[in-house]
């Protein structure tokens, strides 16, 4: 099953190489955007479980082009 970054870089023909290069652009760590990349981050209990991605996040959301929201699950 694809994650959300997954589908989203799909859509704008991005490969995971892409995606990780822009993401250390960023300034984001490769293991990080490796957990972003798999989707690690849409399983959390509480929304505070996630606060230490959020920045990360919103870098994902800026190389996919997407608002931040769109990566976050229902």
């Amino acid at each position: 099953m694809k994650s959300r970054v997954q589908e989203l870089a799909e859509k704008i023909e991005m490969s995971c190489d892409e995606f990780f290069g822009e993401m250390r652009k960023g300034g984001c760590s490769e293991p990080t955007a490796l957990k972003i990349w798999r989707g690690d981050y849409e399983t959390y209990d509480d929304f505070q479980d996630n606060d230490m991605n959020l920045s990360n996040l919103r870098k994902a959301s800026f190389v996919l082009k997407v608002t931040t929201g769109i990566l976050l699950p229902e």
